[in-house]
């Protein structure tokens, strides 16, 4: 049995822990939007099931598919041109809209933690 190395780098520890801290205040968020337990159970399962589907199906298509090698070609063979033309343009607005808005966003949040400029964080987490 091969060892298994120690990679972690104190950004990898600092990224985890980070990930963490967000998702636990998500957390307490939804429990303060929805008092009963039932509520809880019920988004869990929806979305674990949502998952599960979409990677049960991704699985299967690429055994059908193999020389499919991008998820917008498997939209387009399970769904049709239009599928796949619609997920290309989505994964182009998710990198170039989302990801800077959300780098500005953490740079902001950390500003007010670390008092550096916002600018300077944000061109930081762009080359990391």
């Amino acid at each position: 049995m091969p060892e298994l190395s120690r990679s972690l780098q104190p950004r990898h520890i600092t990224m985890i822990s980070i990930g963490g801290m967000i998702g636990g205040a998500v957390r307490q968020q939804q429990r303060r939007d929805c008092r009963d337990r039932a509520c809880h159970r019920l988004s869990y399962l929806i979305t674990g099931t949502l998952v599960l589907l979409v990677m049960r199906m991704l699985g299967e298509m690429a055994v059908a598919l193999p020389a499919v090698r991008s998820f917008t070609e498997f939209a387009r063979a399970g769904l049709g041109p239009w599928a796949g033309f619609v997920a290309g343009w989505l994964y182009w607005y998710f990198w170039m809209i989302v990801v800077p808005v959300e780098a500005i966003a953490g740079a902001n949040i950390l500003h007010a933690w670390l008092g550096l400029p916002s600018w300077l964080l944000d061109c930081c987490s762009w080359a990391s």
